[in-house]
């Protein structure tokens, strides 16, 4: 940009030039010889620039030069031409014997004078180098400072070179728009009367205070993702009335030395400056984790100096009134012990995936901005009961990939069927109607689903089956059944015996009828096996291990089996002997109700999709009824009142053992 600059500068202060170019010889024959030099003058020593007179020297006007101006046009005595001379000598002994060639009188000689000019435009060119690079580094610090350098944050202004040791903090005030109030979260309410405790703290101090009570210095807000910590946060920053601070954990790293804690500190001072106000740390595990981990750099590790300021912060020697620290994470397991210490993160509230009533209420939420056939509460407690497992985030994606099935069939409105074709994209996956099977393998898979839906029905302890279909979809292979288990907080030995034969079901089937059995009961088998080692060697059901617990650790990093080898050896038995008994009694349910069973597969052959009601047409009612309201009851019928609300919620309950998946159950073949 400097040099076109110059370029344009040169061109519009020494534009153009007025005087023409000649060469010695025209100079010789075309002014010389006529009498129009008046003088010359030599510039510098290698320009001469030659004048011409209005008359020539002899006054005769009849030899006008061809090619050149006429002299009634040229002022006396004008610089009209110029040409290059390679030294002053040797343009003197030119010019000397050019005249005296011409005759012209020694007296008469044209006069020559010596003059040293400067050219303004080549002198700033010799400079144009020094001026270009001071320029550039005067751009470059420029923008550096404006946030486009080191640790550039988009022209933010605060995250340049020069201001890398602030931190970039979302500041939120009572006046500021589009807010999100206690009102828009839904489906964790201990929660947020836990957190409001700090709220009203923070609006009325001197309640508190009068008792003798102090406000917790901070609060850890711990769940599974999706589940609405940001979204909880989110809220508080609404309600609270007071400034709101937030910043990500991982804001603090930076490749200089030192930065990570210069911006923590950045940080508590503008929270103590506007005091009382709330700070949120989000995904604090990216600079709380257990110092001594991750790492080989020791206790000079960037990462670790950063946790220590904000531990200093949190609860040292300066520490003042008025600041509480929120923060969120899901890994509450990696935090180091001093964070979670009381003083520092003195509460931490867990933020689970929300029960049957929970999820209604979430529904209830995101169902009032679609445009519906039916009431929303018809929507969501269906919806509720057909979802268990489903965290916040899960309900908001069914509820908008509804939405997008309705406006891609051209709908006006969305209906309970967009909702469950919803569930199975989310679950399943999308479908593969292209996808080549043979006639053979699309009967075996028949057969297999038709056997987990059979064996299911004519079991006490399986769950209701909502449907099961051979259409192929992205993540469950080749067919699904689909279940609607019930959220119960407690399973007994008979119940994960009879689902551990329904899983068994499909492998049953395909020996029995088909007399050959395939590879579809790959997933089927690493559910089995899973389940019946949780029972021998978790939850001790077996006799021969005896009431002891192995949990595996969840991270894998576990090298050494907590056992000798013979009490492993056990365990190996005793699921293979466990698992062959669920699989006798599969295959003698299945052999008891052949027929039936191959009614079934026939008629999803032809059908592809079966629901509950299409069983009942072919095995008639189950020889089982529940003693309390489940989760597909709830489905079917809503919820009646609120008693059998209740009832639904304690008896169906909310959630499985932490061992047991809450997702609908989905058995691919």
């Amino acid at each position: 940009m400097l040099v076109i600059g110059l370029l344009l500068f040169s061109s519009l202060s020494f534009g153009p030039r007025e005087q023409k170019q000649i060469s010695f010889q025209e100079f010789k024959n075309k002014l010389l010889e006529p009498g129009l030099v008046d003088h010359i003058v030599i510039s510098n020593k290698s320009v001469a620039k030659v004048y011409v007179r209005n008359t020539p020297r002899n006054q005769s006007t009849d030899g006008a030069m061809e090619g050149i101006d006429s002299p009634s046009k040229v002022n006396t005595s004008q610089y009209k031409y110029y040409f290059n001379i390679g030294s002053v000598e040797s343009f003197e002994e030119k010019l000397e014997e050019a005249q005296e060639a011409l005759g012209i009188d020694p007296h008469d000689y044209v006069p020559v004078t010596y003059a040293s000019e400067m050219v303004w435009y080549q002198e700033i060119m010799r400079f144009a180098p020094t001026l270009l690079l001071l320029g550039s580094l005067w751009y470059m610090s420029r923008r550096m400072q404006g946030g486009l350098g080191v640790g550039g944050g988009g022209g933010k202004g605060a995250r340049g070179i020069f201001n890398i040791g602030k931190a970039h903090i979302n500041k939120v005030d009572k006046n500021a728009k589009n807010k999100v109030f206690f009102n828009d979260v839904a489906g964790c309410d201990e929660a947020k009367q836990e957190i409001m405790e700090f709220v009203h703290f923070l609006k009325n101090p001197k309640k508190y205070e009068e008792l003798g009570a102090k406000i917790p210095k901070g609060a850890l807000l711990v769940g599974p993702p999706g589940t609405g910590k940001t979204l909880l946060a989110k809220a508080t920053a609404g309600e609270s009335g007071v400034p709101f601070l937030s910043i990500s954990g991982s804001d603090f790293m930076e490749m200089f030395v030192g930065v990570g804690p210069s911006r923590v500190r950045n940080l508590f001072q503008e929270a103590r400056q506007c005091a009382p106000s709330i700070i949120f740390i989000d995904e604090i595990d990216a600079i709380g984790r257990a110092r001594g981990r991750g790492g080989f750099s020791g206790s000079n590790d960037e990462r670790e100096s950063t946790l220590n300021q904000l531990l200093v912060e949190m609860d040292g020697f300066g520490t003042t009134a008025g600041v509480v620290v929120l923060a969120g994470t899901n890994r509450p397991d990696i935090l180091d012990k001093a964070l979670l210490r009381p003083g520092r993160f003195d509460r931490q509230i867990s933020i689970d995936k929300p029960d049957i009533k929970g999820r209604e209420q979430i529904f209830q939420i995101y169902l009032k901005k679609l445009k519906l056939d039916n009431e929303p509460s018809y929507f969501s407690q269906r919806l509720a009961a057909l979802t268990p497992g489903f965290a916040g985030a899960d309900i908001a994606n069914v509820c908008n990939e509804a939405a997008l099935i309705a406006a891609r069939g051209e709908k006006t409105k969305i209906t309970m069927e967009h909702f469950e074709g919803a569930i199975d994209r989310v679950i399943g996956g999308l479908e593969k109607k292209n996808k080549v099977i043979s006639k053979l393998e699309r009967r075996t898979v028949a057969y297999h689903e038709a056997g987990h839906a059979v064996v299911g029905w004519f079991l006490e302890h399986a769950e209701p089956l909502l449907k099961v279909t051979i259409v192929p979809r992205g993540t469950a292979a080749l067919g699904f059944a689909q279940y609607v288990p019930s959220e119960n907080l407690l399973m007994t030995k008979e119940q994960l015996f009879d689902m551990t034969c329904m899983t068994l079901g499909g492998r049953a089937a395909e020996q029995v009828i088909l007399g050959k059995i395939s590879t579809g009961a790959q997933n089927d088998l690493e559910k089995v096996t899973k389940m019946t080692y949780a029972q021998v060697a978790v939850y001790g059901f077996s006799e021969k291990v005896g009431l002891l617990s192995f949990p595996q650790r969840e991270d894998g990093m576990e090298m050494t089996k907590p056992y000798s080898s013979k009490t492993g050896a056990i365990i190996d038995t005793e699921v293979r002997e466990w698992v062959n008994k669920a699989y006798t009694r599969t295959v003698s349910l299945v052999e008891e109700h052949k027929e039936k069973l191959s009614q079934i597969a026939e008629l999803l052959l032809k059908k592809e999709v079966l629901h509950q009601e299409d069983l009942l047409k072919v095995l008639g009612e189950r020889p089982f009824k529940a003693a309390e309201m489940t989760n597909y009851d709830i489905f079917k019928l809503g919820f009646e009142d609120e008693a059998k609300t209740g009832q639904a919620e304690q008896g169906s309950g909310s959630g499985e053992d932490s061992q047991t998946p809450l997702e609908p159950d989905v058995v691919p073949a």
